[in-house]
């Protein structure tokens, strides 16, 4: 194969960034037995995986716990500790099978058990490998080991977004186990439908460049179940709960909005093409121009700006270009960031007082909302020749076509994680309960979970 003709292979990019942003068709096989580790692609990829783990530990970590109150933050910042561990493992046992493995019979639904603790990676460790059987088989120019990692790193942050929800009053026994069943049961299903080439998200078309539908609705749907099934923070509506030190908020979103780079643009798969460029171009400015709309809208509602209102609009913007990072030019960025900003706000506030539940720190109102925001409008905004697919190399423009499959894929998403995420919450409470006494609330999970205090 000349090098024109590979470079033509690699710009027929698969739909899906994370799993499939930049996979080349298999149709060589000489070319994939003789294909060599292109080291610039292995080489970025190994730094986004550094910038997607950082936004877990200590992004969220710092995020949450500036937000929460007092007696409650080494609780906060315990569980994005323990979570990255807890996930990483569950990753190599079997989450990882779950959702890369090809399935067999199942395989448009979930993986199966040929990758149980990374069976076979040792054979392969210094190749590129291929994805899928078949047809529909894609290979990539990086070892597997770096494409598990990066993976794993973002079922981290996504268990991880969902405490926001049950901050202050779940126990960390049942965060536990909760955890340990959702990511194996929950989110590496969803990532197979809409990542693995089997998927039948992946072969309807849907488009999900690194995570709109499978991190961000998601976690913003388990969140909100959580929040339900759990009740109510004791307190909440009457007494103060003001943040606790804003300043770690704002230094947690900061590191969310550089690791947001990786999280996208390292969803291109590889350096090259201009893929990864434009992916981190339409980042920045969708988080820029989304605080620039959640800031202005909440000046005219309340009269001033907040920090905490600049901090959430930023991650506002950068869930909802998360879906069409890959997909869309700088002016559809602008668009999807101004619209996040706007209902982000919307579901933080308006949304929430109408509907009376207590999701701590606005996981479903910024990750479930901006996320079906980004994902919905990326079916109209599509750029062809950036959505180009394995099964469509032209790419596939927005329209009222691309809109209804991703209808398809939201709504999947969310009934799948809403129903899934209910049964577990009582299969955990059944077991160990979920919430924490009263009087283990009032004086804080700190001292009552943990035996510690900030101070």
């Amino acid at each position: 194969m000349t090098g024109k003709e590979e470079t033509t292979v690699k710009r027929m990019l698969a739909r899906c960034g994370l799993a499939a942003a930049t996979l080349m068709l298999a149709a060589a096989p000489a070319f994939a037995q003789d294909a060599k580790v292109d080291t610039g692609d292995a080489a970025w990829m190994l730094t986004s995986t550094a910038l997607v783990l950082m936004m877990t530990i200590p992004g969220v970590a710092l995020f949450y716990a500036g937000m929460v109150r007092k007696k409650n933050v080494l609780a906060t910042m315990m569980q994005s500790f323990f979570i990255c561990a807890l996930v990483t493992v569950l990753w190599m046992v079997a989450g990882y099978s779950i959702a890369f493995g090809d399935g067999g019979t199942y395989g448009a639904y979930v993986g199966d058990f040929s990758k149980f603790l990374l069976a076979g990676l040792s054979e392969n460790w210094d190749k590129p490998f291929t994805l899928g059987t078949g047809d529909g088989a894609v290979a990539f120019t990086i070892p597997e080991s770096v494409f598990l990692t990066f993976q794993m790193t973002f079922a981290i942050i996504t268990a991880a977004l969902i405490t926001g929800a049950v901050a202050d009053r779940m126990k960390f026994s049942a965060l536990v186990l909760f955890v340990s069943l959702w990511t194996l049961l929950i989110y590496s299903p969803i990532a197979h439908w809409v990542w693995h080439p089997n998927g039948w998200l992946f072969g309807l078309g849907a488009l999900d460049f690194a995570g709109g539908t499978v991190v961000h609705i998601n976690a913003g749907v388990a969140g909100l179940v959580a929040a339900l099934v759990l009740g109510k923070r004791v307190g909440y509506g009457s007494e103060n709960m003001a943040p606790f030190n804003l300043g770690l908020a704002v230094v947690g979103a900061a590191l969310l909005w550089v690791g947001w780079f990786g999280f996208n643009a390292g969803s291109a798969g590889s350096s090259g093409g201009g893929r990864a460029g434009m992916a981190m171009l339409v980042t920045q400015i969708a988080a820029g121009s989304a605080v620039l709309s959640w800031t202005v809208a909440e000046w005219v509602i309340k009269g001033k700006p907040s920090v905490l209102g600049a901090i959430s609009g930023a991650v506002a913007g950068l869930v909802a270009i998360t879906p069409a990072a890959g997909f869309v030019l700088p002016g559809s960025a602008l668009i999807i960031g101004l619209a996040a900003g706007l209902a982000g706000l919307w579901g933080a506030t308006a949304l929430k007082h109408a509907l009376g539940y207590d999701d701590s720190l606005d996981a479903f109102g910024v990750h479930g909302i901006c996320g079906i925001v980004g994902a919905l409008l990326v079916g109209f905004l599509a750029y062809g020749p950036l959505s180009a697919t394995t099964a469509a190399p032209e790419g596939s423009a927005g329209g009222m076509e691309q809109f209804i499959k991703q209808l398809y894929a939201v709504g999947a998403t969310l009934a799948f994680t809403a129903v899934g995420t209910f049964i577990l919450l009582k299969i955990v409470d059944a077991i160990v309960g979920l919430r924490v006494s009263e009087e283990e609330e009032r004086e804080g999970l700190d001292v009552t979970l943990h035996g510690e205090r900030i101070n």
